[in-house]
């Protein structure tokens, strides 16, 4: 937004910002409280939810609250965090923002207390109205049991994704470009 732009568009703007805060702190919510009434509010009819280890991928509303009701099945109680949010708004479309949300979650996998840091990769939408996530994409700076935490943050452990029967290499930052570049990997 520049100067230029109406007080009532800067208005509008800042309420909208508010709106999708208050969305990604809902959908830890309703994820906690396995909320399966509430969940499909959260999600455009096309929402898009994956993760960069491909173990997560649905397409439409229908499918999005199977796949979390999937993973509720191998999850104890859970407990979510979101930190810090950046929300880019689509300059072309006032009804279409993107965001990354920093987050965190201590739950319970295979009778394993475990904690997770995670960073969503999301797109918003307005849809009737109302904000909602139309793409979110789950990318895991690590996953592992709580007696393991220190352990995996060890210097050159990329194996930080333990909530599968084999560890796997996190999503980041190792794969991110600037990491590598950095790096010289």
């Amino acid at each position: 937004m520049t100067t230029a732009d109406s007080l009532e568009a800067r208005v509008q703007r800042l309420e909208d910002r508010e709106e999708i805060k208050a969305l990604v702190a809902r959908y830890g919510i309703v994820m906690d409280d396995r909320d399966i009434e509430g969940m499909p509010d959260l999600f455009t009819d096309d929402v898009h939810i994956r993760s960069l280890d491909g173990v997560m991928d649905s397409r439409g509303r229908d499918a999005a609250v199977e796949l979390f009701k999937g993973r509720f099945e191998v999850l104890g109680p859970s407990n979510h965090f979101t930190h810090d949010k950046i929300i880019e708004f689509d300059e072309n479309d006032p009804d279409s923002a993107r965001g990354t949300v920093l987050s965190h979650a201590e739950m319970n996998r295979k009778g394993q207390p475990m904690l997770a840091a995670i960073r969503y990769h999301d797109r918003y939408r307005r849809d009737a109205g109302k904000w909602r996530i139309a793409e979110r994409v789950f990318s895991f700076f690590y996953y592992v049991a709580t007696s393991e935490y220190l352990e995996a943050l060890g210097p050159g452990l990329d194996q930080r994704m333990r909530a599968y029967d084999e560890p796997m290499p996190a999503d980041i930052p190792e794969k991110l470009d600037s990491w590598k570049r950095y790096y010289g990997s």
